[in-house]
């Protein structure tokens, strides 16, 4: 049982998503979030101005560390040319996936 005033593991975790358009599936967009039900539900209502354009989203993969600085780091290095190669190495994404 949870005590008053603790957190739950997964309230104490940070979140590197990867997301896909469902309209256009050859988009993707790679985010981080502590919230991670919220922020898609944000990028759905067009509160993103990176993914209005392209919504609805679905969540293609995430990842989730116990550390801010790690998991912002590694949302860096998706984002990059080799962590992109990376994604489609490891079968988190698609080879046809374009992202911002």
């Amino acid at each position: 049982m949870q005590q008053s005033g603790s957190q739950s593991a997964e309230d104490r975790m940070y979140y590197v998503y990867m997301l896909r358009s469902i309209p256009q599936p050859d988009h993707a967009y790679i985010g981080f979030s502590k919230d991670l039900k919220k922020r898609l539900s944000a990028h759905n209502y067009g509160q993103s101005p990176h993914t209005s354009k392209y919504k609805p989203w679905e969540l293609i993969n995430y990842f989730a560390f116990k550390e801010k600085l790690r998991a912002l780091k590694f949302e860096e290095y998706l984002k990059s040319h080799s962590g992109k190669a990376f994604a489609v190495r490891h079968g988190a994404v698609d080879g046809s996936l374009n992202t911002p």
